[in-house]
């Protein structure tokens, strides 16, 4: 099953969120509409654990896992994960709005073969109820997502090795919807209603386009902060380990701006702008109010301002923990640094208030 992809529990999640790079673990808490951060880690998975973001090995990824919530210092045992948008199809469909939950979960699984291209008995399948139907009073959206079981059934048994209890699994696209909420403040201000979410990791970005807070065009593209990395490797012969390290902590050649890292900030800046071009052509829009920056690529100083002043929209990076609180178990400036890359585990932690 799609872990209760959709179910809600009022329980203490721990946000868990398998990146092709690290993994990093958030649980916040809440009182009234205020969060705090009440324990945060992130630790680096080695080379090809997890490949095309599909877990390569369990037992890497699990220990990766193990020593994170460790470090996190969390007494939470519930995890919460999320599985990439391009493993998953959704869909909505329309079902008679005087079915109870019984009965339309059987009709849905009866009829899922007319919406899911592979075996059923290969696929994890969950619904929500979306609102009621535009086209007739007696019918309701119902939205449907499939995953092929074994993409799920790897992270669980990645989480299961590291000792802990997967009760939800969600889609990273929702995640990141979940958690534009807590980004509001970084883009307040008038008329602003079409805001970019551009997600870039270590080899994919992904646009989310949120229109009055809710997803509207999501879409994966190869591309991320390894070519750094590699760039880095090449120019100065160093190992993949030394090379991310002076790319995360200096220490680089006096000619790396010039030669390395403008460059790439180039490359950035014309693949969101690529990004954003696929979105114009394929919907009804064709600007948007603020660009946001997300993912550890969007820590490069200057990035934001070079994507802002060519693509001539307000971009800022993003700091889901801008106004929360923060336990005294949570390392403030380490959290700083991370915040652009804990998107999906934000997204997944605020499960806990599903």
């Amino acid at each position: 099953m799609l872990a209760s992809l959709f179910k809600k529990k009022n329980k203490a999640l721990l946000g868990l969120d398998i990146s092709s790079t690290s993994v990093k673990v958030l649980e916040l808490s809440r009182q009234g509409e205020r969060y705090q951060v009440e324990a945060y880690a992130t630790v680096p998975l080695p080379p090809n654990a997890v490949v095309e973001q599909g877990i390569n090995n369990e037992e890497a990824v699990g220990e990766a896992i193990r020593q994170a919530i460790v470090r996190s210092r969390t007494t939470t045992k519930s995890v919460a994960l999320a599985v990439a948008g391009s493993a998953v199809i959704t869909k909505t469909v329309e079902m008679n709005a005087g079915l109870n939950a019984d009965e339309m979960d059987f009709q849905i699984r009866a009829e899922a073969d007319q919406y899911i291209p592979y075996p059923l008995e290969e696929v994890a399948l969950d619904w929500e109820l979306a609102g009621p139907s535009d086209k007739s009073p007696d019918m309701v959206n119902v939205l449907l997502a499939a995953c092929r079981s074994e993409t799920v059934e790897r992270r669980k048994d990645s989480v299961e090795i590291a000792g802990y209890d997967v009760v939800k699994v969600d889609v990273e696209a929702f995640c990141t919807e979940r958690a534009f909420a807590l980004l509001e403040a970084q883009v307040a201000g008038e008329n602003v209603e079409t805001v970019a979410v551009l997600d870039i990791g270590a080899t994919m970005t992904t646009l989310s386009v949120m229109h009055n807070g809710k997803s509207i065009y999501t879409r994966e593209q190869l591309f991320g902060g390894r070519q750094l990395t590699e760039d880095i490797m090449r120019r100065y012969g160093l190992s993949e380990e030394d090379a991310q390290r002076a790319k995360l902590e200096g220490g680089v050649p006096d000619d790396y701006e010039s030669e390395i890292l403008g460059p790439f900030r180039e490359a950035v800046v014309q693949q969101v702008s690529r990004s954003l071009q696929f979105f114009y052509s394929s919907s009804q829009f064709n600007d948007v109010d603020s660009i946001i920056l997300a993912g550890g690529t969007s820590s490069i100083p200057g990035l934001a301002e070079q994507v802002q002043d060519t693509i001539g929209t307000p971009t800022v990076v993003a700091n889901p923990f801008v106004s929360m609180t923060l336990s005294q178990k949570v390392n403030a400036t380490w959290l700083a640094n991370d915040a652009p890359s804990l998107m999906i585990a934000a997204g997944l932690a605020m499960r806990s208030f599903d």
